[in-house]
């Protein structure tokens, strides 16, 4: 009798193809809402307290310095110089010798001005005698002219005679005050081969050596520089867009490249009403379209008793248009404009599980990288000033399921 297959293996091997497609599919879709469909982690926000502390609004200049007073000492008369008194950076008092000119020139000037002087007061002497000479004929004559002793024409010669000396006379006095001024100028000229200084200050810069000849005809020959160093003046240069918030009186400060933590207080003196670009040949035909940067210059004082300043230094300027002490402030990156000036909003995280709040502030002093609250806020509220990268599950280890063989790296997609 012959045996009839059994069905139950055919049917267990239908139902266990079912179940593996239905596994893949699931899968499949599993994948396709993962690719598609990412979950969205949720977000990691970048926080900061707000505090209580000091804030200021600047406006930032880059400045040189330079001394208060800069003279240049120059020579007035030409000649060699014989000596130099000083080195550089000694500390001179005003009249001090700084350096002599060979004066032998200047000496025999003076001394042929003297003797055209006396020779003139000699020739005044010469014509006064003359004069009482004429006079004295001149009465004479008058009175023989009275007694018609003697003619018209003796009178006249003698009254002639009489002005004649009276005009070489006075021709010699002018001649004689010429010559005063002659000696007086030969005199000055001779001072000057003695050069001194004119100011308290020190050596800075000595332009002319000894021994080397200076031509003083057309312009005067600086021989050495002196600067007053106690007090120095600072140029800073401002841009035009900021130009126009400053004004003399205004708080600045300054700090220099050799000491960037020290600051040096002062106040803003002026600033200069034209860019030094004003002075050059080349504004006056520059298109108006130019896009040169155009600076204005702001100058003020400060002390330097101790000599750290000196000359040609670059400063750091920051001229300060607001400033505040112990108030609360935020970091301004935290606050979003409400419109009215001076409304803003932020958002304050209380709880990491729970949506940010948002919440209405006024703000005073904002120096774009920190702001002044005025109100509605405490301090130790935190802002949220951006949001950082979401948090993302961590990379399979190699050779662990789903992931590239051990000793591989998977390149690309």
């Amino acid at each position: 009798m012959a045996t009839t297959p059994s069905k139950t293996p055919l049917k267990g091997r239908r139902i266990g193809r079912y179940v593996a497609i239905g596994i893949a599919v699931l899968v499949v879709l599993f994948l396709i809402k993962a690719c598609a469909f990412p979950t969205k982690p949720p977000p990691r926000y970048i926080t900061a307290p707000a505090t209580v502390g000091d804030i200021e609004q600047t406006v930032l200049a880059s400045g040189t310095l330079q001394p208060f007073l800069l003279v240049d000492v120059g020579a007035q008369v030409s000649g060699q110089v014989k000596s130099l008194k000083v080195a550089l950076g000694d500390a001179v008092q005003k009249g001090q010798a700084i350096a002599e000119i060979d004066p032998a020139t200047q000496r025999n000037t003076l001394l042929i001005a003297q003797a055209t002087l006396e020779q003139q007061k000699a020739q005044k002497l010469s014509l006064e005698a003359t004069l009482a000479q004429d006079k004295l004929l001149l009465q004479r004559q008058s009175t023989t002219y009275a007694a018609q002793a003697s003619s018209q024409q003796d009178l006249e010669a003698a009254q002639a005679a009489t002005k004649s000396a009276q005009a070489n006379l006075a021709a010699t006095n002018a001649l004689i005050k010429q010559a005063t001024v002659s000696v007086d100028n030969a005199q000055v000229n001779l001072g000057y081969t003695q050069i001194v200084a004119p100011i308290d200050g020190v050596v800075v810069a000595i332009q002319t050596k000894q021994g080397q000849t200076v031509n003083a005809v057309q312009s005067a020959p600086t021989i050495v520089k002196l600067a007053d160093l106690a007090t120095m003046t600072i140029k800073a240069q401002i841009s035009e867009a900021d130009v126009v918030k400053v004004h003399p009186g205004q708080s600045v400060y300054f700090t220099i490249l050799g000491d960037p933590d020290r600051r040096f207080y002062a106040k803003l003196r002026a600033i200069e009403p034209a860019p030094d670009s004003i002075t050059s040949t080349t504004t006056a035909t520059a298109s108006p379209s130019s896009t040169a940067a155009v600076y204005y210059n702001g100058l003020f004082e400060v002390a330097n008793p101790d000599g750290v300043l000196r000359t040609s230094m670059t400063a750091q300027v920051y001229i300060i248009l607001a400033s505040q002490k112990h108030v609360l402030t935020v970091p301004s990156a935290a606050l979003t404009s409400a419109g009215a000036p001076g409304a803003y909003t932020v958002r304050i995280l209380t709880d990491p599980k729970k949506p940010p709040a948002v919440r209405k502030v006024q703000v005073g002093v904002n120096n774009n990288v920190t702001a002044q609250v005025l109100s509605g806020l405490k301090a130790g509220e935190k802002v949220i000033v951006g949001e950082g990268a979401p948090t993302e599950a961590p990379a399979r280890p190699p050779g662990a399921p789903g992931g590239p063989p051990r000793g591989q790296v998977r390149i690309g997609g």
